[in-house]
């Protein structure tokens, strides 16, 4: 069953979006070639902590680590390291969730690390676009088959696949609630959305092909190939004629 947040839900889950980008203002900067991705994570648990909510991806599962920071061929849930030192032409990825006052925040971005090649920076837009495409068909009465097949649709014209095992999902007073949603799909099928839906919407594009193994540490996500992925996600709002990025401003 998917929610429909109230009006008093809603307005707690702008307060944990603002947490959520709070993060992106204070870590991003210090994305830079020389800092490990333990550092970044424990930056951001500090904004998280200091902001009055809680680093709720810590032990979730079992996962060890405060955020994801996943880097390179590293799509998802990379585990924080005191040795993975970040250098030039790296791309690595936060995902972070915040809870605060019951509610969630969540959101990834992906970082170029110092110089950085054309071709992942490239990567890093279309991901991105990915999502903008994406959600510009979200509004009440849409169905969500609609959002996945743009989003398919971006990457695969620009020479990319998307993951097939991790999808986007509904958020708010849990880190997972229904609907699931892959980043690909057929427009016109799925579920219908309405107004006072949240969604993680969280394209996840590979720059080879859409392979995937587990590395030994039981989370991180890698490509089959080694080459890079990125990563970029906002929650969501499903509004009457459109919607709301609940996570890109901490100014609320």
């Amino acid at each position: 069953m998917i929610n429909i947040k109230s009006p008093r839900e809603i307005e707690l889950m702008r307060k944990a979006g603002a947490l959520t980008a709070k993060v992106f203002e204070v870590v991003g900067p210090l994305v830079q070639p020389g800092v490990t991705t333990k550092f970044l994570a424990q930056k951001a648990k500090e904004v998280i902590v200091n902001g009055g909510g809680i680093c709720v991806e810590e032990g979730y599962g079992g996962f060890p680590g405060e955020i994801c920071v996943s880097v390179n061929e590293c799509i998802v849930h990379g585990v924080p390291s005191e040795t993975k030192v970040l250098k030039d032409g790296d791309v690595v990825s936060l995902d972070v969730v915040s809870l605060l006052n019951g509610y969630m925040g969540d959101a990834c971005r992906t970082y170029a690390v110092g110089i950085c090649g054309e071709d992942k920076l490239r990567l890093i837009k279309v991901t991105e676009e990915c999502f903008w495409n994406g959600v510009s068909h979200i509004k009440e009465g849409v169905h969500l088959g609609d959002v996945q097949e743009a989003i398919q649709k971006t990457a695969e014209s620009n020479g990319y696949s998307v993951v097939r095992e991790y999808t986007g999902h509904g958020i708010g007073h849990e880190m997972h609630e229904d609907p699931y949603i892959p980043n690909y799909g057929k427009a016109g099928t799925g579920p219908i959305l309405r107004a006072g839906m949240t969604l993680a919407i969280e394209p996840m594009v590979m720059s080879g092909k859409p392979a995937i193994r587990i590395l030994r540490d039981g989370w991180s996500a890698v490509a089959k190939d080694g080459k890079p992925n990125a990563h970029y996600e906002n929650t969501i709002l499903v509004t009457k004629d459109g919607y709301e990025v609940l996570t890109l401003h901490s100014d609320i």
